[in-house]
């Protein structure tokens, strides 16, 4: 079964089940400070699971394009992975534990679906802790429907919970599904869940059946919530009997593409191949990231930043296998036509992302040159040094004034008998990094924030656009925004600094529907119809049948789904403190309510 069939099959599933299937979303959220992309299936779903009314229903499934950066240095192993996608199905305020365990075990083992031996299934349940009983009744239905008592194992809360993302906030157990991949055991208490590589995690549904409050105790909540994950390239590595995601059809093509640049034969040689998953694995990221609806450009900053880490990387391994000049383009090429069925943004902006990952290769590889040219200006001296190393003050300088790679300071200094001090560049990286990190926290899985003033600020972003529309003209459109406690930043298309009069005018515009304290309404109706009323929405966007359409006097209309104020006059003086460029043809301004 490839990835196709599997995507197909398990929104087929869910949809008999009286699923409404809702499209995947952009890999930039919006309007969440903690995190750069989105990193889980039920990132963009956050304000659904807190309470709002979803306009399809209670019952949802779908699949999810997913970036998670935090085990970037592990990439290249068999496993770990920058992209991946999620297949989910909810229930908000519907069935809870009973029915989701029963859909979950009759889509593993029915034969028409996937049709895993339920004598290869195992599964964990929460074991209890800070006095919360251990999960009897999930435990009940996976006997109910023939799990023998030894391959249900009851694992403590670092296994078998999930949240508060916070100190409070909904929280519950979870139960994860299994497949014994027919290893011996490692030992006489090895069950499923042991991380020695008998047991591989197939499934995960997560039950949010408390709220954890100030005081820390934990109330059950009135509307309980199912939230489920299922990683398509791991499923797909497991009903293929593969022991890696990069065996899979889903690798196979691209690092076809990438043997055929390098000259080198996957499989052979282990730290080949583990360059070779590196590059597929970062260009598999990049092209999703740069082909996003919201597209991100390599920078320094924030998620551009991570993309431009991202290609530099793969640049880099494809010079350890012996690559010279750019050689990228082909291989970008095998993911666009590997994915554009699932996700045809690809393919509309094929060329955009290839001139994108062209430049960012080539203004790399100029960098290159310049680290070896003052690599060879420091190299007399050194070899003077009694030493012979190259201290890790100086290679960080090599880094960090001009993004040469420790790994090929290491490697030049190999070539002249010499030493890097690893320790003391790792200190001096380490101390870097804990001064950029600035915004870039790692999601983990846990609910944004969508207290009173992040309201306030979302409606702001509404009244916004519209000034900026009446300010520079029609061709204005949103193109990310990032919301937090203190400010807000919205980032628009538009090709020229703003004057001070324009931005004055914005100001003034959106101060004036302030003092109007107009009213804030929402109405769910048909996408079409929405558009025909004029309300503005996101271009590129992937959209439900029916959305939420949200009116602010006769002032503004939006396509939007965040949280938002109940009238104007609650928001306060609107005040822009910067306005600036994003990216090429992309404006940013940061404003604050006074």
């Amino acid at each position: 079964m490839n990835a196709n069939e599997l995507r197909k099959k398990y929104i087929d599933f869910f949809k008999s089940k009286g699923h409404a299937q809702i499209q995947g979303k952009s890999l930039i959220p919006d309007n969440d400070p903690t995190v750069l992309f989105t990193t889980a299936g039920m990132h963009p779903l956050v304000p659904y699971l807190l309470g709002a009314e979803h306009p399809a229903g209670g019952r949802l499934v779908n699949f999810q394009k997913c970036v998670r950066t935090g085990d970037i240095e592990s990439v290249g192993d068999l496993s770990h992975l920058t992209f991946f996608e999620m297949l989910g199905n909810w229930s908000l305020g519907d069935y809870f534990k009973e029915e989701a365990i029963e859909m979950s075990f009759e889509f593993l083992t029915s034969p028409k679906w996937l049709n895993i031996p339920v004598e290869k299934l195992g599964v964990t349940v929460f074991a209890g802790e800070e006095g919360i009983p251990r999960d009897e009744e999930s435990a009940a239905v996976w006997k109910r429907l023939g799990l023998p008592s030894e391959r249900i194992a009851y694992r403590p809360r670092r296994d078998n919970w999930w949240g508060p993302a916070g100190v409070t906030g909904p929280c519950g157990p979870d139960t994860e599904m299994f497949i014994d991949t027919g290893k011996e055991p490692c030992g006489a208490d090895c069950e499923p869940g042991c991380s020695c590589g008998k047991w591989l995690e197939i499934w995960n549904d997560v039950f949010m059946q408390y709220n954890k409050d100030a005081s820390g105790a934990y109330r059950p909540l009135s509307r309980t919530c199912v939230d489920t994950g299922m990683g398509v390239e791991r499923t797909a590595a497991i009903l293929a009997g593969k022991k890696s995601v990069y065996d899979t059809e889903i690798f196979a093509p691209i690092i076809q593409a990438i043997t055929v640049k390098t000259g080198r034969v996957y499989g052979e040689n282990e730290e080949d191949d583990r360059s070779i998953r590196i590059i597929a694995d970062h260009v598999r990221t990049a092209v999703f990231i740069i082909g996003d609806p919201k597209a991100v450009t390599p920078s320094n900053v924030g998620a551009g930043y991570v993309l431009r880490r991202l290609l530099r990387r793969s640049i880099r391994h494809g010079k350890k296998l012996g690559v010279s000049g750019v050689f990228l383009g082909e291989i970008v090429c095998m993911v666009i036509e590997t994915f554009r069925e699932p996700y045809a943004e690809l393919e509309e902006n094929r060329l955009f992302i290839l001139d994108e990952i062209y430049k960012e290769e080539a203004r790399f590889l100029e960098t290159l040159q310049k680290g070896e040219k003052e690599f060879e200006k420091l190299l007399p001296n050194l070899l003077k040094s009694p030493q012979k190393t190259i201290s890790g003050r100086l290679a960080f300088k090599l880094y960090d004034t001009y993004g040469f790679p420790v790994e090929l300071t290491e490697e030049l200094a190999r070539e002249n008998g010499l030493s890097v001090d690893r320790e003391e560049f790792d200190g001096a990286y380490k101390k870097h990094q804990e001064q950029s990190r600035t915004g870039a926290q790692v999601f983990k899985g846990g609910l944004a924030d969508h207290s009173e003033i992040t309201a306030r600020y979302h409606t702001a972003t509404h009244l916004l656009q519209k000034a900026l529309k009446i300010t520079l003209g029609e061709h204005v459109a949103q193109k990310g925004s990032n919301i937090t406690a203190e400010r807000m930043r919205f980032d628009f298309s538009h090709n020229s600094p703003l004057t001070k009069e324009e931005l004055q005018k914005v100001e003034d515009i959106v101060n004036e529907q302030i003092l109007r304290n107009l009213p804030v309404s929402m109405e769910v109706m048909p996408l079409e119809k929405a558009k025909s009323e004029g309300a503005v929405a996101l271009f590129g966007e992937k959209y439900e049948e029916q959305v939420k359409v949200y009116t602010i006097g006769d002032f503004s209309k939006e396509v939007c789904g965040g949280p938002h104020a109940k009238s104007t006059g609650e928001l306060g003086r609107f005040k822009i403190k910067k306005e600036q460029s994003s990216s090429s043809g992309v404006r940013r301004i940061r404003a604050v309510l006074e």
